[in-house]
């Protein structure tokens, strides 16, 4: 008997139907003679609706309670999801975050998972029972107060259950049938992959592929667990996560993976910077201090004529009003001569392994946006990764453009997009 622990997100269980079609999936998995656990999401846009809610009471609410009121969503698609399960004739218990043994640090809003205890879940699951637990959350070690993980902490719970279990496989159910060449709600014609290492998947993840989380995906490839992504709305076989391809599965390796597009950023660009040591890294402990994850990094090269640099680095959005003002107070000891904020702006990444060994990849990377009329303001690279920013008005345009250009557009019928959300 082999251990499946299976996620299902948002757009799967969005309603009383899709709670009874999910059902019958993890039904079916318990037939197939496997031990299921199942995590889910909240239903549909409940995380953003409670979101909405906490903002009409208070602009600014206290993490602890955000927290509290958020983990409600996955609480109540838990309970339905083992009431849909008892229906059909098994016997199903659910438990929350903190029941599963999901301990995280003290960061509200943004915990990370640092340990996971699941003693409850592997009694329940051996007394024959499906194990049905809340995604998104955890208890915190010091304090044990409840705790979410971020956007898509729900993937980063089922990878982690998977491990601490000793699981065969995550799988990921979301609303496509697994991981595409580009958004296919921006590419019509971008082509499934059956199979793709832990390496792409974590430059395509952090780069603003929406279909798996970069920390789920770090979370599987250090205790080599396989994911399945798939969809709950068809029973196609989806794309592969793992070291190596997975039983009968032969895949020779592509050039490009991929390409993915985030518009979730916005660039800070410190004009006037003294270009003399320790500027720069004053620089960034300010924005450490406040807490802010930073992307891209470009310093120009500083004029002769009066020593100073500009240097501009991309960030989240949402990050943005807290890291200028980190800045602004640092003003006086780094002395920079201003600051200038834009968050018109998307990132486009082109990701694949087999770029290390092939010239001309960047070469036509860049000649297919010029061709589409884009301009570009940053550049970033590694072995397997180019991304550059440019206008977020052009993204779509160069999205199609570079996809088309290296090959990758499907023969075939066009993706589809069963929920309509990514999750």
């Amino acid at each position: 008997m082999g251990l499946v622990v299976q996620k299902y997100g948002g757009s799967s269980v969005a309603d009383a139907e899709g709670i009874k079609r999910v059902a019958k999936r993890v039904v079916d998995a318990k037939r197939n003679g496997n031990q299921v656990v199942v995590v889910v999401s909240a239903m549909g846009d409940t995380t953003d609706e409670l979101i909405d809610l906490a903002e009409q009471v208070s602009p600014i609410p206290a993490g602890r309670e955000f927290d509290m009121l958020l983990t409600a969503g996955e609480r109540i698609s838990m309970a339905l999801l083992a009431m849909a399960i008892k229906n059909l004739g098994h016997e199903a218990q659910s438990f929350t975050g903190s029941q599963a043994g999901v301990i995280t640090d003290s960061v509200h809003n943004k915990a990370r998972i640092i340990d996971v205890t699941p003693g409850r879940i592997r009694t329940s699951i051996d007394e024959g029972n499906i194990a049905i637990v809340a995604g998104f959350q955890g208890v915190s070690q010091e304090g044990k107060n409840i705790t979410t993980l971020g956007r898509g902490g729900s993937d980063t719970t089922a990878v982690a259950l998977a491990a601490a279990l000793d699981a065969e496989v995550c799988e990921i159910y979301t609303d496509v049938d697994g991981v595409f060449t580009a958004d296919p709600r921006v590419v019509k014609r971008a082509q499934k992959i059956d199979w793709i290492s832990f390496e792409d998947m974590l430059e395509l993840a952090a780069s603003g592929s929406k279909v798996l989380l970069h920390r789920c995906v770090e979370y599987a490839r250090r205790y080599n667990i396989p994911i399945h992504v798939r969809s709950s709305f068809s029973g196609l076989r989806g794309t592969w996560v793992s070291n190596e391809p997975q039983g009968d599965q032969k895949v020779e390796h592509a050039i490009i993976s991929g390409v993915a597009h985030d518009i979730s950023e916005a660039k800070v660009t410190v004009v006037g910077v003294p270009d003399k040591p320790g500027e720069a890294a004053a620089i960034f402990r300010a924005i450490a201090n406040a807490e802010v994850n930073i992307d891209m990094v470009v310093q120009n090269v500083s004029a002769a004529s009066t020593g100073l640099t500009d240097i501009s680095f991309t960030l989240p959005k949402a990050e943005g009003r807290k890291a200028i003002d980190a800045l602004e107070r640092a003003k006086g000891s780094i002395g920079f001569e201003s600051l200038r904020y834009d968050d018109q702006i998307a990132k486009i990444s082109l990701v694949g392994a087999g770029m290390k060994t092939n010239p001309g990849v960047t070469a036509g990377f860049f000649e297919a946006l010029s061709d589409a009329g884009v301009n570009i303001e940053l550049i970033s690279t590694s072995e397997i990764r180019i991304s550059v920013v440019t206008r977020a008005d052009d993204v779509n345009e160069a999205v199609r453009a570079v996809h088309t250009a290296f090959g990758l557009d499907s023969d075939s019928d066009e993706a589809v997009v069963y929920g309509g959300t990514g999750r």
